[in-house]
């Protein structure tokens, strides 16, 4: 199956929220198709609004996966301002781990985002771990590794459907396995020439996600290549 993810970032508000939510259930109910089912469409909103995308989705019957962007090194404990993966395990079943911009500005190293992973395994969630390259360092228990390369996030410029398929089969022959998703400037334009390709599972969207006609076109481009 392949996978659509949508990263919010540091975006949007419960009016918004809940605007995007409307948009989406009408657009699925007016669309008749079972290739829908066979994406996995996972939704990573900001922590403080994880409970409320929970709602929505029960509430219109969508069929997305709730995910979160970021969890604390930590179990619970005198960590302020940390949200542990036990707090979060009540409500998602995915998480992001090793985001560029968690990188570069808050400058999480490969000690620290393997111990995210390790914390998130122990409570059963799943990682979406990012690397910029394929020469990033990899947890040997991830199994969903996210392709994007820095000068692609938010550019307009996407990577080469060519290219980040072979750095797919790459990674595959590195982690037996693991599940390839390609992230940076993915639009409804070229979302089918990425996805099209055997080595890529998925995509990972940020500012494109936030819109939801956007959104729900890259879905409807995404499910004519399962």
């Amino acid at each position: 199956m392949k996978q659509v993810i949508a990263n919010w970032k540091s975006n949007l508000d419960s009016k918004k929220i809940e605007n995007w939510f409307k948009v989406l259930s009408d657009k699925y109910q007016c669309y008749h198709s079972n290739k829908l089912e066979k994406l996995v469409i996972v939704v990573c909103p900001p922590f403080v609004y994880i409970p409320l995308v929970k709602k929505l989705i029960n509430e219109n019957k969508l069929p997305f996966k709730l995910g979160a962007q970021n969890l604390s090194p930590y179990n619970d404990g005198a960590y302020t301002g940390e949200v542990s993966a036990k707090m979060l395990t009540e409500f998602v079943e995915y998480v992001i781990i090793g985001h560029s911009e968690r990188r570069m500005k808050f400058h999480e190293d490969e000690e620290m985002l393997k111990e995210k992973a390790s914390r998130a395994i122990e409570s059963d969630i799943k990682i979406i771990y990012c690397i910029s390259d394929e020469e990033n360092l990899i947890p040997d228990f991830v199994k969903i590794v996210a392709y994007e390369p820095i000068w692609a996030i938010g550019t307009g410029q996407s990577d080469n459907p060519d290219h980040a398929a072979k750095i797919g089969d790459a990674l595959k022959a590195r982690i037996r396995g693991c599940k390839f998703i390609y992230g940076g400037s993915v639009q409804s334009e070229n979302v089918i020439s990425f996805l099209e390709k055997p080595s890529i599972d998925g995509i990972l969207l940020g500012k494109a996600s936030l819109d939801p006609v956007i959104f729900w076109e890259i879905i409807a481009h995404a499910s004519k290549t399962v």
